[in-house]
């Protein structure tokens, strides 16, 4: 049997590092290959709310006659949400109880189709994102579907998809 090539000589005190894994020069060790000098960290995430046109006129022709009340507001901001921990709640405020979502619809214009506890956004062990609809009245879509998700089964998230809850709120979810 053939034995592998050493970089060290018998009796010698082991391959010669010059810190930090780099090789000491001459050592006859590959240079590390090019990259960061610091280990990559986990992507980060963001979630972009705001009202959807295409989306309420779409959950309009779908609604029957409770829905012929609703209007999309003239004006509402979008809110930016830096994904953290290992979810992130998304509702209404319940005023009697106190509880708030991390996401939280009920600001104005509240959207009157979200559900106190509509979803949750949950962390991955890859570092990506799933939605989990929490059985709401109105039901999670992602991408414009037209079918609801299942309830309490997380459907992986990629960069730029949509997710459509309430009357018109999205919430579009941003790797980077």
């Amino acid at each position: 049997m053939i034995s592998p090539p050493s970089s060290t000589a018998p009796g010698g005190p082991g391959p010669q590092s010059g810190g930090y894994g780099y090789p000491q020069p001459g050592s006859g060790q590959a240079p590390p290959p090019p990259g960061p000098a610091y280990p990559q960290q986990p992507a980060t995430w963001t979630a972009t709310i705001g009202p959807d046109r295409e989306y309420f006129m779409a959950m309009m022709q779908r609604s029957g006659p409770e829905a012929a009340g609703l209007n999309l507001p003239a004006y509402s901001p979008e809110q930016q949400r830096t994904l953290t921990g290992n979810q992130l709640t998304i509702g209404r405020r319940r005023h009697s109880t106190g509880d708030t979502p991390d996401i939280d619809l009920s600001v104005p214009p509240e959207d009157p189709g979200v559900s106190h506890q509509h979803a949750v956004l949950v962390q991955q062990p890859d570092g990506s994102w799933a939605v989990v609809d929490q059985n709401s009245t109105n039901g999670t879509t992602v991408n414009g579907s037209e079918d609801p998700i299942q309830p309490f089964v997380p459907v992986p998230l990629q960069d730029g998809d949509r997710v459509h809850v309430g009357a018109w709120t999205t919430i579009t979810i941003r790797r980077g």
